[in-house]
């Protein structure tokens, strides 16, 4: 299969499932707010969040099984860089009220003011952390 048909394939069914959610439940599908709610919420609304990250934790296995092989992956960076990314990214979340999936999938699709902005600044913060990432290496490595 080309690597576009299974990027088309995984958006589409992105796009399916947060549209899903939010035709269905009234709920938007930003994950980090999801994940929160599991925490907090009662009832109907934390069973329905926690199937919706049993989803997300349970797609990759799925599709291993499916396509009798995991995708071919590699990480270069060690263990605690990725500690500190991924709390970053959590604090990230928190700082701007939602997460890449709510802003940019869900709100970017209801004309949100407020998630084109924050898509804008994810991407801007993303570009210059690339661009001072390799400055870095070049200078270190010179």
């Amino acid at each position: 299969m080309s690597p576009y048909l299974a990027s088309l394939a995984g958006g589409a069914l992105i796009g399916l499932s947060v549209a899903l959610l939010l035709l269905l439940n009234g709920r938007i599908a930003g994950v980090s707010g999801l994940v929160a709610g599991l925490g907090t919420d009662r009832g109907e609304r934390r069973l329905i969040d926690a199937a919706f990250v049993a989803g997300l934790v349970l797609g990759p296995p799925v599709f291993a099984w499916l396509a009798g092989a995991w995708p071919a992956m590699t990480i270069v960076a060690s263990l605690p860089v990725l500690a500190v990314a991924g709390l970053l990214v959590g604090f990230g979340t928190r700082l701007g009220s939602g997460c890449t999936s709510g802003h940019g999938v869900a709100g970017l699709a209801r004309f949100s003011p407020r998630s084109l902005v924050a898509v804008l600044t994810f991407l801007s913060a993303g570009i210059l952390t690339v661009v001072l990432a390799r400055a870095c290496a070049t200078w270190w490595s010179s």
